[in-house]
């Protein structure tokens, strides 16, 4: 019986929910720490990016609106189904950063975990950023935080699935939808990741990834007038400087990358759960309001 040739996978974005090739036609070569090949990834062009803004303004509204529960019901699946594709990430992670099979299995233990962790807070973060406030007169005023909007993820270069998730799931944990660059370097993990939304009850566009060149890609989501903030988590300095004045355009909110790079294994708090929440307040007068009664 003669040899069998393996079947390579074909990586393709996650883009509205569906896996369409880059509109390029492009491709990249992805090699291990050894510069073995790995296989080829999309490389996204400008066209992409819109797209991908599109499908995220688009799931908006219905994720933005689903109950804090029903989110964390989400985020837990996502847990459960890369759990049940824990080799194959544990492979994909150890080609990817060089790591043995025993670390690589470590760090997507804690990857699940941390999907896990954001699971918990969807229902919880309202209540620790949001709460009745004191006032001195006849009323009371009470703040309640709400969703962003659109967000764009820049992955961080060094940690593929961890620091992915570690940046990922806060934003969708509290309402907005994302687009998310994958490591130019390591970009496999992450396209292996839109198949496990795609998956686990995730609506299509509410998180969108793309790979390719971090520079191509994200300066045109920065400038976008349809993306309400980015996370910078995987910019160098120099990339950084830049796509924050483009960012200015339209008043993004604007996280920038942490000076050391962070320890993507150490407790991530909340401080990304509130770093994409908006504040609403409402003023409502109690006791007597004159002769009209008037509320408003």
């Amino acid at each position: 019986m003669s040899e069998r040739l393996s079947v390579f996978k074909t990586y393709k974005l996650y883009v509205g929910g569906k896996f369409p090739r880059s509109e390029s036609g492009r491709v990249y070569e992805v090699t291990d720490s050894k510069g073995r090949w790995l296989g080829n990834a999309p490389q996204s062009s400008r066209k992409d990016a819109r797209d991908a803004v599109v499908a995220a303004r688009k799931a908006f509204g219905g994720w933005s609106g689903a109950t804090a529960y029903n989110r964390g019901q989400v985020l837990y699946r996502v847990a459960e189904m890369l759990e049940g594709r824990r080799e194959q990430f544990v492979r994909e992670v150890a080609d990817a950063e060089g790591l043995s099979k025993s670390k690589a299995a470590l760090v997507v233990e804690a990857a699940i975990d941390r999907w896990v962790w954001y699971a918990g807070w969807t229902d919880k973060i309202g209540q620790v950023a949001g709460g009745a406030n004191p006032v001195a007169g006849p009323f009371f005023n009470l703040s309640t935080p709400e969703p962003t909007g659109v967000v764009t993820v820049l992955a961080p270069q060094d940690s593929s699935l961890l620091g992915l998730v570690s940046v990922l799931a806060p934003v969708i944990a509290t309402g907005s939808t994302a687009v998310v660059v994958a490591s130019e370097k390591s970009p496999l993990p992450a396209l292996t990741l839109g198949e496990v939304l795609a998956t686990s009850d995730v609506p299509g566009g509410v998180v969108n990834i793309l790979s390719g060149r971090t520079g191509e890609i994200a300066a045109p989501l920065a400038a976008h007038q349809d993306v309400n903030a980015i996370d910078l988590a995987g910019a160098d300095e120099i990339l950084a400087k830049e796509l924050e004045i483009a960012a200015a355009d339209n008043l993004k909110r604007v996280l920038r990358p942490a000076v050391p790079a962070p320890d993507w294994t150490a407790d991530p708090g909340t401080y990304r759960l509130t770093a994409f929440l908006e504040t609403k307040t409402v003023w409502h007068p109690t006791g007597s309001l004159g002769a009209s009664g008037s509320g408003y």
